[in-house]
């Protein structure tokens, strides 16, 4: 079966709106057409009744107690007026309700029972509307009072009330003009209409769009990063499957789309791209309690922003990889200064026992046994973390081989994570705090060379501090030694440990202070507020 395309569909509807429109506007017109006219009949009823009660001679026909006489006289009198005002009838009756005047003779002489002359009877005036036999009538009530002001009978006027089918003749002229000249315009008016929208939605019909939209949401929900949008209002126009998996959003992303982005995630950076529309790439963020790598771009069309995106993945994942990778390229390191420690010890005890020295031997091993306890004793007393430990320690050995003294505060210790961070955090931070300490080491040639760390809590906050006597920083460096990628070594791969600690500093809400000197040194302090862990 073929689908009726845009155009039809619109002006099918338009003119069921329009029929429909017309209907309850015709009903309404016509309402109080005939609201208008029942008071027109109605005034027109008691300016007859008052003229025909006024006459001097109906007040004296009244009096007279020949009923027959009383009804010609009243009868011939009224029956002229009726006529020419159009009325449906005219009764007159004397104060025993006998009717003198009726347009239908055998009802002359008649007493009237009626229920609603009793209020015209007490001298009252007023309109009343019945249905009787020849439809809906309007009436007017009004006594005839003689000379003495005494009342002797009543008037009593009716005109019929138009129906609705008679208004609809009344008028069947002027709204059969009024519905053929709407009908024209509406139907140009809905087929421009038509064409515009077809324009805007690029020529494709309504069963179209809803495939396209429907094939773009599930592209989006089996994409493996999480995908957010918003528009310039800041209301989500994207949320995948995959975001709200990620961020831990326990709404559907149905239930999402059309909503302010603060009322779903209230920190994200989304916001910030619309405002500036600068596009900010691989950036690290802590979202809802979840730590992502996230590219945010504006949306722009036509030259003009109507929205921004941002795509991230999951971070947890690629830390935990980055630290298995990190565990054995550090074990690998700690193993190979290990052995060629150990192979140097060997060949210093060798050769102290060739030389018959035994005593200093036995000294030399226990000396260098004693210190490696004593090292390995306060790392397990004063580290609370296994990951940190091993990770100085090999740095305190491959210092060692690269003849660097590697120095611990044994006031140091550590035992509780900053709030947002964790010991994957606390890795990339040491260990490049460390490796940078090292380079500007190893560019100078002197025999003096040290590394001082130092880490304690104290008051609910958590201080780390890296020292050491390298090249240290000029000016002009340290203004831009945190941006990715700027490197005072012309070599790939460079200018990102730096820029890792300011971003895991910010995300731990810390704070970061260097200090350095030109050929003299650099000094690290960095302060993260424990939370009352």
């Amino acid at each position: 079966m073929m689908k009726m395309p845009v155009n039809g569909k619109i002006l099918l509807v338009t003119f069921l709106i329009i029929v429909f429109s017309f209907l309850l506007g015709g009903i309404f017109v016509l309402g109080n057409l005939l609201a208008e006219q029942e008071k027109d009949f109605g005034q027109r009823a008691m300016l007859v009744a008052r003229t025909v009660s006024n006459m001097p001679e109906l007040s004296m026909h009244l009096k007279n107690d020949n009923i027959s006489e009383a009804a010609k006289n009243v009868n011939a009198i009224v029956d002229g007026i009726r006529v020419i005002n159009k009325a449906e009838y005219i009764v007159v009756m004397n104060m025993d309700r006998v009717k003198l005047s009726h347009p239908v003779s055998k009802e002359l002489g008649v007493r009237s029972e009626s229920w609603d002359l009793n209020a015209a009877f007490s001298e009252h005036f007023y309109v009343s509307k019945a249905r009787g036999e020849a439809g809906v009538m309007i009436r007017a009530f009004v006594p005839v009072v003689d000379d003495a002001k005494e009342q002797v009978g009543i008037v009593v006027v009716g005109y019929p009330l138009p129906t609705f089918i008679k208004m609809l003749q009344n008028y069947e002229r002027e709204i059969l003009i009024t519905v053929l000249l709407s009908l024209v315009f509406s139907i140009w008016g809905a087929y421009t209409l038509g064409r515009h929208i077809k324009k805007q939605m690029f020529g494709l019909e309504p069963h179209e769009i809803a495939k396209m939209y429907v094939e773009r949401t599930e592209t989006f929900n089996a994409m493996h990063e999480g995908i957010i949008a918003v528009d310039k209002e800041m209301n989500i126009t994207i949320f995948n499957e995959k975001a709200a998996a990620i961020l831990g959003v326990a709404k559907k992303t149905e239930v999402c789309i059309g909503k302010k982005i603060y009322d779903v995630l209230p920190d994200t950076r989304l916001p910030e791209i619309v405002e500036t529309a600068s596009p900010v790439y691989n950036q690290e963020l802590y979202i809802n309690h979840h730590s992502i790598l996230s590219n945010r771009v504006p949306i722009i069309v036509n030259g003009e922003l109507v929205g921004a995106v941002a795509m991230f993945k999951d971070l947890t994942a690629v830390k935990k990889l980055a630290e298995e990778v990190t565990g054995v390229k550090a074990f690998v390191q700690a193993l190979r200064v290990q052995t060629h420690e150990h192979k140097n010890k060997l060949h210093t005890i060798a050769g102290l026992l060739q030389l018959g020295h035994t005593k200093q031997a036995l000294e030399y091993v226990t000396t260098a046994t004693e210190n490696e306890a004593s090292l390995t004793k306060f790392f397990n007393e004063r580290f609370h973390n296994e990951n940190i430990s091993g990770l100085l320690l090999s740095k305190i050995s491959y210092g060692k081989e690269l003849g660097i003294q590697v120095e611990i505060d044994r006031k140091s210790h550590f035992k509780s994570f900053p709030p947002l961070l964790d010991h994957h955090d606390f890795v990339v931070l040491f260990g490049n705090l460390i490796e940078n300490a090292f380079e500007a080491l190893n560019i100078l040639s002197k025999d003096d060379k040290y590394v001082s760390i130092s880490v304690d809590e104290h008051d609910g906050m958590l201080a780390i501090a890296v020292s050491d006597n390298g090249i240290g920083m000029t000016e002009d460096v340290q203004t831009r030694m945190f941006e990715n990628g700027f490197s005072t070594k012309a070599s790939e791969n460079r200018g990102i440990g730096l820029h890792l600690i300011y971003e895991i500093v910010n995300k731990g809400n810390g704070e970061i202070e260097v200090k350095s000197e030109y050929m003299k040194g650099t000094s690290f302090l960095i302060l993260f507020e424990l939370g009352g862990k």
